[in-house]
């Protein structure tokens, strides 16, 4: 029988860099740690990320790889353009599109915030430590700009075939309240606190409501 196959050494040491992020704080990621806590020999992080900048940026493409398994509607983007008149017109058809879009929507975004809340709470923190040290270093802002913005164009695809007239602006809205709701449960005042799978699907439906329904 054969057993479990080991992660490449780049997974051992991202997924390492992580834990410890995640744990201890930046202060605690250092090269050293990582390589103990992967359980690998002295200076292996060092030679596959030699600067501290290169080992954040691993951390950072690693979150959102873990984020994204398991989820096929965040790894395909769609073209997210949608002209008003195109929004606007009002058949049978288009409507019934419309409303089963955003039921996907609902679902699947209760589905990735409950994730990130619970069985992904680690990654959650770690993004959290990284999304303020992008602040200082411009590098890190640059990787984090980029693969943010393909949660963006990613949201902005489904909001367009949920019918909005501008599914760009109404992308960042969508993931303004998202980041809102993953910092207060993790590290704001909500933090007790879990939000259920189906409060959160009512929160999104009523959060979709207000952007798509609005006059």
């Amino acid at each position: 029988m054969i057993g479990p196959m080991t992660p490449p050494r780049p997974t051992l040491i991202a997924d390492a860099a992580i834990t410890l992020i995640a744990e201890r704080g930046l202060r605690g990621l250092t090269h050293r740690a990582v390589d103990e806590e992967a359980g690998l020999p002295a200076g292996s992080t060092s030679n596959l990320a030699r600067t501290r900048a290169a080992l954040l940026e691993l951390a950072l493409i690693r979150i959102v790889e873990r984020e994204t398994e398991g989820q096929p509607v965040l790894t395909e983007e769609a073209p997210a353009t949608a002209s008003p008149a195109a929004a606007s017109a009002f058949t049978p058809a288009a409507s019934a599109a419309s409303a089963a879009a955003r039921d996907l929507l609902v679902r699947v975004g209760a589905e990735v915030l409950y994730q990130a809340l619970t069985s992904g709470r680690r990654l959650t923190l770690a993004r959290l430590e990284l999304a303020l040290e992008a602040t200082r270093r411009p590098e890190l802002r640059a990787v984090y700009d980029r693969l943010g913005g393909r949660f963006a164009g990613i949201a902005a695809a489904l909001l367009a075939r949920c019918g909005s007239a501008d599914p760009a602006a109404d992308a960042r809205r969508l993931l303004r309240w998202c980041d809102g709701v993953l910092f207060n449960a993790t590290a704001g005042s909500g933090h007790w606190r879990i939000p259920a799978p189906e409060e959160l699907r009512d929160e999104v439906a009523c959060y979709l409501a207000a952007l798509l329904d609005r006059a």
